[in-house]
């Protein structure tokens, strides 16, 4: 089994910033890609960012040039510093985790910008 295990969400202004973190555990082996993904009230989950093991990076287009993905692969954690915040950010984000034909998700943080 694979655990993933997310921290870092939280409520701030618009401007502000936040780092999510996500940690996995487990029977951990052979990781494609690490990511986030958010999902708003109403809306479809989305890809924010991704990371392949050979450091590959993928954003999308509307948080290029504010947000950062990177990862310790020694540690198995990947992070999403997440700056210029805007209230259109405010979702639950979700980390990701590829290893061969599997998908795991973890449980979601909360992230809240106010206008």
């Amino acid at each position: 089994q694979v655990q993933l295990v997310e921290s870092g969400g939280g409520l701030v202004q618009a401007g502000g910033s936040l780092r999510l973190s996500c940690a996995a555990s487990g029977s951990i082996f052979s990781i494609n890609a690490m990511g986030w993904y958010r999902q708003a009230p109403g809306k479809q989950r989305e890809l924010v960012a991704t990371m392949t093991s050979g450091g590959s990076r993928t954003y999308a287009d509307s948080v290029k040039g504010r947000f950062t993905i990177s990862r310790d692969n020694a540690k198995n954690t990947v992070f999403l510093q997440m700056n210029s915040l805007r209230p259109e950010d405010t979702a639950v984000y979700y980390c990701n985790l590829e290893i061969a034909t599997y998908i795991y998700w973890g449980q979601g943080t909360q992230v809240t910008v106010s206008s």
